[in-house]
């Protein structure tokens, strides 16, 4: 009776700590169990695999409710993972921009007159303007809100591949009679920011919008509203308080009044600012404000701050085109690991760091029967994408002889490694890896050093050798004294990596400039690694991707890849055998 009281109480805990959850995580385990997808198929099936996960999930849940213990141990554990995740989320402190918005490049293109004939230099013609449409629909760029971009910088969160942000200053005639319209046929959101004199006449000159105009724009849902203050000063840093006052509170009041709407946005006149003016926005309650600077395009992602929004000038929009980056294009959390992702090749610079990642696909290892380029031995393989491996021998330069035990899928071979070896590499990352999950563990010379001891930690193991070291272990950066005795651990070189993501998804990746260990793995927690391993680096650290090397020098030859096939390959079979 006892027993079947504390499972009831168990039974109860575990229902109202799934009440308790916020919904995005029960909406986002939901949605999980509803896209199991095969791979990429062009007939979109659930695969085997899918199937199979499906099932397991189902039964996972069964198994909770008739065993709440186990229900709410697991549910723990997974809230800790959560946990973790969302922490990596969590918006900056305001007006400050998030860390992981800095990998991203988000142009912010300023125009002004859309008009038949140029004025003066900075208009555009309207058949100019139009191509530049057809340019950003041609190129794959999408455009977004200025509440997308802010959210990006504030949070992190990942944009569209190709992201733009459209403005459009000083509320002239065109604005409403050509550009909108456009952006109605297009789709585009766009921000028109405006000053209030203008707007009633008191200042006169070039063409306005009148208020019945600029409310029926402010009614869609692709018009952003800013104020660009009240008489549009050319320098607001010459103005006393209380003109700044009068300028920045008072021309939001009028535009909340007229319009019926929120306004959330300033544009600093002629991108003139200072810490008091910005102040003054601040107190205002606006929540950002756009600035620019004569002769220089500059990301978002590079402002100093959400009340410093830089932008591009319109005649940079090719550069902008060029250069648009939303960030890692990886889904947010995911259980478990996800093989059927498009591989995807990002290049960003976190802290002055550059680095090379390539996620996606599904993870294989090559043993190759000498020392080749890593792009020779990717190159006879149906992969995709290929990091240098393992350690290995120096004694000859034909000789694929490794560090450590190793089984790759591609010679069904497994190879155990000598015991001098093994002893120096205890505790270091033991890889394995099968058709649909990796673990990474401590290696035991003892127990993995026969094929029989590999199979004992994962049963249908494909893959496995031993990494140089743990960089991250549950989204957390490994300290110094985890590296043990490392050569040179932080010493500062080129470094290798691969792990998988908060996604699921593998990737590989390098340095492009010379780093040390310790800081690389906080670049990698940062970034969004669940776990990551070292490869062997320095001379050997070579990266390669649809054919070309991807680093700047030739690298050592070496014995081993990790690469990482397309979903539909690896569908077809479990690995294409390479040949030699």
């Amino acid at each position: 009776m006892a027993n079947n009281h504390n499972r009831l109480s168990l039974y109860l805990s575990l229902t109202l700590l799934i009440g308790l959850l916020p919904e995005p995580i029960v909406a986002q385990t939901t949605s999980n169990l509803k896209s199991l997808k095969s791979c990429n198929n062009d007939n979109i099936q659930l695969s085997e695999i899918s199937v199979d996960n499906l099932v397991n999930k189902l039964l996972t849940i069964s198994n909770w409710m008739t065993n709440p213990e186990m229900g709410l141990a697991n549910l723990i554990t997974t809230l800790g993972e959560q946990t973790i995740v969302a922490a990596n989320t969590i918006p900056n402190p305001w007006p400050t921009i998030h860390e992981r918005a800095r990998l991203g490049k988000v142009p912010v293109m300023m125009y002004h007159d859309i008009l038949p004939k140029k004025k003066v230099s900075f208009d555009v013609t309207v058949k100019q303007f139009e191509k530049h449409l057809e340019l950003i629909q041609e190129s794959g760029v999408t455009p977004i809100s200025l509440d997308q971009l802010i959210q990006h910088l504030r949070t992190g969160e990942a944009l569209p591949e190709k992201p733009i942000v459209m403005t459009f200053d000083d509320g002239y005639i065109g604005h409403y009679e050509i550009v909108y319209p456009l952006l109605k046929k297009y789709n585009y959101p766009a921000v028109f920011s405006v000053y209030t004199d203008k707007i009633e006449g008191k200042i006169v000159g070039r063409s306005t919008l009148t208020w019945s105009q600029l409310q029926e724009m402010a009614k869609n849902s692709l018009v952003t509203i800013a104020s660009h203050s009240v008489t549009h000063p050319k320098d607001l840093t010459k103005l006393s308080d209380r003109e700044l006052q009068a300028e920045i509170l008072k021309s939001k009041q009028i535009l909340e009044k007229k319009l019926g709407i929120k306004i959330n946005y300033f544009t600093y006149p002629e991108g003139k600012y200072d810490e008091r003016v910005s102040a003054w926005v601040k107190v205002a309650g606006y929540e950002a404000a756009l600035t620019m600077e004569n002769n220089k395009n500059i990301f978002s992602n590079e402002s100093k701050s959400l009340l410093a929004i830089d932008r591009f000038g319109q005649s940079g929009l090719k550069k902008a085109i060029a250069k648009t980056f939303g960030g890692l294009q990886l889904p947010p959390w995911k259980f478990g690991f996800d093989f059927t992702g498009q591989i995807i090749k990002n290049k960003i610079t976190l802290q002055g760091i550059p680095l090379i990642l390539i996620s996606g696909g599904k993870p294989i290892t090559i043993h190759a029967d000498s020392r080749y380029q890593v792009k020779d031995i990717v190159a006879k393989n149906e992969a995709i994408a290929g990091v240098d491996g393992v350690f290995f021998s120096l004694e000859k330069l034909d000789s694929n002889k490794v560090i450590g035990p190793i089984f790759s899928q591609n010679t069904k071979k497994f190879v155990p490694g000598d015991n001098y070896d093994n002893n120096k590499l205890k505790n270091r990352p033991l890889v394995l890896i099968s058709d649909d999950q990796v673990n990474f563990i401590p290696f035991n010379p003892e127990n993995h050093n026969t094929i029989k001891g590999i199979k004992a930690e994962m049963p249908n193991v494909t893959d496995a050798f031993v990494g140089a070291a743990f960089l991250v272990i549950n989204y957390q950066p490994q300290p110094p004294e985890s590296f043990g005795e490392l050569f040179k651990f932080n010493e500062p070189r080129h470094r290798a990596f691969w792990g998988i993501h908060r996604s699921g998804q593998p990737i590989i990746g390098v340095s492009y400039k010379r780093i040390g260990s310790v800081k690389l793995a906080q670049l990698l927690a940062q970034v969004g690694f669940r776990d990551a391993v070292m490869l062997d680096s320095g001379a050997s650290t070579s990266l390669v991707y649809e054919g070309k090397s991807l680093v700047r020098y030739t690298p050592r030859p070496v014995p081993h890849v990790v690469a990482l096939v397309s979903p539909k390959s690896a569908s077809k079979s479990t690995c294409v055998v390479a040949q030699y």
